[in-house]
């Protein structure tokens, strides 16, 4: 679970057609990264940006095969999240089942490979009562 130091960034690759290439996504929490190989990012190559925006989350818990691994599904979730919300505001899309107060955009180039979008991910508002990782590592 995500404790009051979470940040993450998010690093978006698209072709010169602006079809999805790939992402990278970084979750940084108590200073230890969590990561969990969700396979999403592959999942998403080749697909269109409105594609995308459309998945739904159970659906794609059941797609790769998260079901049971609760750190997977954490992350896809956190990734799932991220990643909607870069593309709705690199499209200029409001979509009230996109959360994008907590995603910026923090850059967009473009090259003679594509574009590449950089957002980073602030922690939530109000966060759940969790143990500090130092105590819930003595216990």
């Amino acid at each position: 679970m995500p404790c009051s130091d979470s940040s993450s960034g998010l690093n978006i690759r698209l072709d010169n057609n602006e079809r999805f290439v790939k992402f990278e996504f970084a979750k940084i929490t108590c200073s230890r990264e969590i990561g969990a190989s969700t396979g999403f990012s592959e999942f998403c190559a080749g697909k269109t940006l409105e594609e995308i925006l459309d998945f739904q989350y159970a659906r794609l818990v059941q797609q790769l095969a998260c079901d049971g691994d609760e750190e997977r599904q954490f992350v896809l979730h956190l990734e799932w999240e991220a990643l909607r919300a870069a593309i709705a505001q690199y499209l200029g899309i409001d979509r009230p089942d996109i959360d994008q107060d907590r995603c910026r955009i923090t850059s967009i180039e473009y090259d003679e490979r594509g574009v590449e979008i950089s957002e980073v991910v602030l922690p939530p508002k109000e966060l759940p009562k969790i143990l500090p990782c130092s105590l819930a590592d003595q216990n």
